[in-house]
C-alpha cells in the first residue's frame, strides 16, 4: 500500500508542477497558483509516507497557507490582463532552458562523482524536530542560507514589479 501511495503521490507532485509552469487549460496566473497548492500538498503526503510528519505539517501550514496567501494577494495586486502579457522571447527562453539544463548536469554529476561514506545514523526519534534542526543548522547552513538569500530577493522583486509608474 505504501509503494502505491508514493507512486501517486509523485506522480500528483510531478503533473501538478508541470501545471503551475506550463497550463494548457488556462493563461490565469491564479490557476497556477492552485496548481501550486496541490503540488505542495502531494509533497506532504511524500513527507507523511516518509514518516516526516512536521515536514508535512510545516509544509502545508506556512507554504501551503501563508506562502501561497503572499502569492495570490501578488497576482491579485499585479492585476494581469490577458492582453496586457507580454509575449514569449525566444532568446530568455532558450537561455532559460540552457541554465537549467547546466544546473541538471552539474548536479547529476556532483551525485554521480560522490561516494557514499557509509550509513546515515538514523535520528533518535522518528520525525523528531531536534535532529532536523540540529542537521538544518550543522551540515545544510549554506543552503539554508542560500535559500533565505533567494526568499528576500523575490520578496524585493515583487516589490518591484507591483509599483505603479509615475507618468
Amino acid at each position: 500500500m505504501e509503494t502505491f501511495l508514493f507512486y501517486i503521490f509523485a506522480a500528483l507532485t510531478l503533473l501538478c508542477g508541470l501545471l503551475v509552469v506550463a497550463n494548457p487549460l488556462s493563461r490565469n496566473p491564479v490557476n497556477s497558483a492552485m496548481f501550486l497548492v496541490l503540488t505542495i500538498a502531494s509533497l506532504a503526503g511524500l513527507f507523511v509516507l516518509l514518516h516526516a510528519f512536521f515536514l508535512a505539517a510545516v509544509q502545508l501550514l506556512v507554504y501551503a497557507g501563508a506562502v501561497m496567501v503572499l502569492f495570490l494577494f501578488v497576482i491579485m495586486l499585479l492585476d494581469l490582463k490577458e492582453e496586457e502579457r507580454r509575449k514569449i522571447k525566444w532568446l530568455g527562453l532558450a537561455a532559460g532552458l540552457v541554465s537549467v539544463a547546466a544546473i541538471v548536469l552539474i548536479g547529476a554529476r556532483s551525485i554521480y562523482a560522490s561516494q557514499p561514506t557509509g550509513v546515515a545514523s538514523a535520528p533518535g526519534v522518528e520525525g523528531g524536530t531536534v535532529p532536523l534542526g540540529k542537521l538544518l543548522f550543522t551540515a545544510y547552513l549554506l543552503p539554508f542560507e542560500i535559500v533565505s538569500v533567494l526568499l528576500l530577493v523575490a520578496m524585493v522583486g515583487v516589490v518591484l514589479l507591483s509599483k505603479k509608474e509615475l507618468k
